[in-house]
């Protein structure tokens, strides 16, 4: 039995039956298309959407220490990581500053 890769984001495990997906840590429309992806949980990937646009993610936040150090998505890790690890809740819509 291989264990479950961990979030680089939260750093909870992501069981197989957890929503998840691949976020390029360079935005695809921001020249990222086949740079480096990390595998996150969906909630977490929702989560880093809905705080930071395209722009944004691609000057400032390409990295996973950069992201875990951005203050609101450092506050929703410390409320995600008491989540069990396949916990999903839907994100309640874009709140970044356009």
């Amino acid at each position: 039995m291989s264990e479950d890769p961990l979030c680089p984001l939260c750093g909870r495990p992501i069981p197989g039956e957890a929503r998840q997906s691949l976020h390029h840590l360079v935005p695809k429309l921001r020249g990222g298309k086949g740079g480096p992806t990390v595998l996150l949980h969906q909630i977490c990937h929702n989560e880093i959407h809905a705080t930071l646009t395209e722009t944004e993610l691609a000057r400032d936040f390409a990295t996973i220490e950069a992201l875990r150090a951005h203050p609101r998505l450092a506050k929703f890790i410390r409320w995600v990581a008491k989540r069990p690890p396949g916990f999903h809740a839907r994100s309640p819509g874009p709140r970044r500053r356009r």
